[in-house]
């Protein structure tokens, strides 16, 4: 890339800061993907190594007027990051991935942005220790400071809810440069909360330079049960009792469609690989190969008829308790029409929480982007079948040009139920998610022309799904530039927002439009 006179000495100054910084053309085109699209081009991408360079190098980029815009572990796929304005300076965080300090008295973890959920789980292990929160699926490669300002589920959701809700503090780089900390570093809120104000925000008001979580006892005893129903009517009321009855610790299930997607992505091959893990942490010898035999005479041959899949687990202190919490929930499914089957999938998931994110394409090579919304379960019936209904309005042109799709689902205590509906589409990939996906398993997927007419087809579903969610009265994690966040907010909150934001970056230069601002 050519740089101007001025860009030079911009260069030279974010440089001076310490920090690294990246202005080749392949870079700077791989960074403007995300999993779903390319954003607008970059002027540059800036990589610190600590919260001084990125103070320093952020006040830098915003006095020349640049936009300046926070990445993790770029698993985003509403647009978090991908600027609409060409010319923005993205800052990789992947550098900063300390853990600074484990309190064990007084039971929080401070941690810089760029740490992996994975790293974090690994460093905390030793002491039989996590937080209550623990990670998404792809927590090999997303970031503590990602969850923190895109929120996400998965570990834990089912009992301690979002990412964001394990939080206690931050510190914030702000759009000055400045570094602000938002509150007690031991104990949230402390009047007004003012650490959540900078949560789930998709880095539209600051960018987090340090993280100090809750920690909570790694359970000593666990539980797994998997269930099969006919209608996505049972599954979803079986949810629902099961998140109110708190029992899970995560509670998630597939469609018959995407079912059907996992089956043909995974093999047994795959699953005995990750048996191994699974056998080890078993408490003895005997029954790491009692349930060994148990996974490989199951196979994955359970699931080729089964409808609708519900996937629960439970933790404990004895294995009593774990063990009481898996017979009530199979007393909830039994009401509701399900029946029990092998438990494979919970263990071994569980055995490997952060497996590399090679589902990011379809087993065919297709593309993949999922759209979702959190409802109550008073809703989630007449949601899901909306959302079978938009589909049917539409299935012939998705059958036309090979467009399909397949929803997964799972509770999020104390708020809901996520509803993901997720779009696969014959078409071209990106260096993003090829560099995501393990090279033998992207050696075995074909590469796939770009195809305008499904790509406008996922295009016009998306949207059309997110209106849907709207009108449904979903909310959302990972807002990013996607979500209508706005519509939905009390004008006179939505005014409130706005006058913080001009406040903390009154030349709106922190990633700017996410989150609509």
């Amino acid at each position: 890339m050519m740089a101007s006179k001025a860009n030079t000495n911009i260069f030279d100054e974010l440089l001076a800061s310490g920090a690294e910084v990246l202005i080749d053309a392949a870079t700077l085109d791989y960074y403007a993907h995300d999993v779903y699209e390319r954003g607008a081009d970059l002027t540059a991408v800036v990589r610190p190594h600590d919260k001084g360079e990125l103070a320093a190098s952020v006040a830098t980029a915003t006095a020349h007027g640049l936009q300046v815009i926070p990445r993790g572990g770029g698993m985003s796929y509403t647009g978090g990051y991908t600027s609409k304005t060409a010319g923005a300076v993205l800052f990789d965080l992947a550098k900063m991935d300390r853990v600074l300090d484990i309190n064990e008295s007084d039971m929080t973890v401070t941690v810089e942005p760029g740490c992996t959920w994975a790293k974090l789980q690994e460093t905390l292990k030793p002491k039989s220790l996590r937080t209550p929160f623990w990670g998404t699926l792809s927590g090999i490669y997303a970031t503590v400071g990602g969850g923190m300002s895109q929120n996400s589920i998965f570990w834990g959701s089912g009992r301690h809810g979002t990412a964001v809700q394990s939080c206690v503090s931050l510190e914030v780089v702000l759009a000055d440069g400045t570094i602000m900390q938002t509150g007690s570093d031991f104990s949230r809120p402390y009047g007004p909360d003012l650490t959540g104000l900078f949560l789930a925000d998709t880095g539209a008001m600051g960018m987090k330079a340090s993280i100090t979580l809750r920690l909570v006892p790694e359970a000593k005893a666990h539980g797994y049960a998997s269930f099969t129903f006919d209608t996505h009517a049972q599954v979803l009321s079986a949810i629902g009792d099961i998140e109110r009855a708190g029992i899970a610790t995560e509670c998630f299930g597939f469609d018959p469609n995407l079912n059907a997607i996992r089956m043909r992505r995974d093999s047994l091959a795959t699953d005995a690989k990750q048996l191994v893990s699974m056998m080890k942490k078993q408490g003895s010898v005997l029954k790491a190969l009692t349930e060994g035999a148990k996974v490989v005479a199951a196979g994955r041959n359970f699931m080729e008829e089964a409808s609708f899949s519900l996937h629960v687990l439970a933790e404990g202190r004895i294995q009593e308790a774990a063990g009481a919490d898996i017979s009530e929930a199979r007393l909830i499914v039994a009401k509701h029409g399900g029946k029990e089957t092998e438990n494979t999938i919970p263990k071994i998931v569980r055995a490997n929480p952060f497996s590399p994110p090679n589902s990011m394409r379809g087993p065919e090579g297709e593309r993949w982007a999922p759209i979702h919304g959190l409802v109550p379960h008073s809703k989630a019936v007449a949601c899901y079948q909306a959302i079978l209904n938009l589909f049917a309005q539409h299935q012939d042109e998705m059958d036309a040009l090979g467009v399909h799709h397949g929803t997964l689902i799972a509770a999020v205590g104390g708020s809901g139920t996520v509803i993901e509906p997720c779009l696969y589409w014959p078409d071209a990939s990106n260096p993003f998610i090829d560099d995501m996906i393990e090279d033998a398993h992207l050696a075995k997927l074909p590469n796939l022309p770009h195809n305008p007419a499904a790509w406008a087809l996922v295009q016009k579903l998306k949207q059309k799904i997110v209106d849907l969610f709207f009108e449904q009265g979903a909310i959302h994690f990972q807002i990013g530039r996607t979500y209508r966040y706005q519509d939905g907010l009390d004008p006179r909150a939505m005014k409130l927002l706005k006058a913080v934001k001009d406040h903390l970056d009154p030349q709106s230069k922190m990633n700017p439009g996410s989150l609509g601002l």
